[in-house]
Formats: structure tokens, C-alpha cells, sequence
């Protein structure tokens, strides 16, 4: 870059080109600084770090939903009590999540997919029995299955370190709920109408 200044500039002498440079240079480390801070800021997370994040929201958003549909709806002290703990434990665990994505500027959905709220739907519409059963077997046993996979995954292939931590730190308790489950649905299966 070359620069021509006129002479009645007002910049006479050694002293005048030097504060010119200094001040030349510090514009310079500016907007070199405000570029790489927007740079780093576009790129916090991964697309597939973001992916988790958004689908481990979803995940428990339709937890705590089908969740309290079964508090409302279960006359069964086991449904019950295992609804009560999804709620408190994936409740704590969506607002972890939800600083952990707002640390990284990501926006999380809250609520279920469309498909959830759909599966929550057919959920509402039934009711005894008839409930519990879809109930353990559908949100407790297959809806921990799959999120047992998905933070197994993310504990192991996260590229984000924060990400990773986050999934690693979940993943005994969502293997833990899937135990739960996984004996309330043998109880329920096994009680009479």
C-alpha cells in the first residue's frame, strides 16, 4: 500500500512518519482482530455438535411432555413415579443443555419434533392399561434407546470439547433411565387389565 501525503499535511519530520506508522499499524491489528473475532464467532460448533445438541433437545423436551401426560393420566404408582423422575432428571439435564448451547450461540427448539408430538398424541388418546403400556414401552424403553445412541455417539465423536464432556457426563444416566424402563415395562406387561 503506498501513500502520498501533501506537503502542507502537517507531517514534518521523523517524529510526524512514526505516530503516522504507529497509528497505521494499530488500524491495522483492529481490523485483523475484529475479522478474526468474527470468524471464530461464526465457527463456534460443529454442524454435527450443533445437530446433537438441537435432536438431544427434542429428545427430552419429548420426555418431559409424555412424561407429564402420564402423571395426568396413570392410576399406576410405578408409572407414576417413573414419570415424576423423567421430568426432574431431564428437566435439570435440558437446562444444562441449554447453557451449554447458549455458551456457543446455539438456539435449541423447546419442544418435540413433529413426530414426537405425534406419538405424544396417540399417547393422550388412550387411557388405563391401554396407557401405561404404550407408555413404558414407547417413551421409557425405545425413546431411551434412541437417546442412549445419540449421546453415546456425540461422548465419542463430538468435536467440540464441551460438547463431548456434556454427552459423556449424560450418557450413564440416560443408560441408567433406560434400565428403568426397561423393568417398569416388564411390570406392566405383566399386570392384569
Amino acid at each position: 500500500m503506498t501513500f502520498t501525503l501533501h506537503p502542507h499535511a502537517g507531517l514534518h519530520g521523523p517524529r510526524a512518519w512514526g505516530k503516522l506508522r504507529r497509528v497505521m499499524g494499530a488500524t491495522a491489528l483492529c481490523v485483523a482482530g475484529v475479522a478474526l473475532a468474527v470468524n471464530v464467532h461464526a465457527d463456534t460448533v460443529p454442524g454435527k455438535d450443533k445437530s446433537f445438541m438441537i435432536k438431544a433437545a427434542e429428545a427430552g423436551n419429548a420426555e418431559v411432555a409424555a412424561s407429564k401426560a402420564a402423571l395426568e393420566k396413570s392410576t399406576n404408582p410405578a408409572v407414576k413415579d417413573f414419570a415424576q423422575k423423567m421430568i426432574a432428571q431431564h428437566t435439570q439435564v435440558g437446562d444444562e443443555l441449554k447453557q451449554l448451547a447458549s455458551s456457543k450461540d446455539v438456539s435449541l427448539p423447546s419442544e418435540p419434533t413433529v413426530a414426537q408430538r405425534a406419538k405424544i398424541a396417540v399417547l393422550d388418546k388412550l387411557s388405563g392399561h391401554t396407557f401405561d403400556k404404550r407408555y413404558a414401552s414407547m417413551i421409557g424403553v425405545s425413546a431411551h434407546q434412541d437417546a442412549v445412541k445419540l449421546f453415546q455417539k456425540a461422548s465419542t465423536s463430538a468435536q467440540d470439547p464441551d460438547v463431548k464432556n456434556f454427552a459423556a457426563k449424560t450418557l450413564p444416566g440416560l443408560q441408567e433411565h433406560l434400565q428403568m424402563a426397561t423393568e417398569l415395562k416388564s411390570k406392566v406387561d405383566a399386570a392384569k387389565e
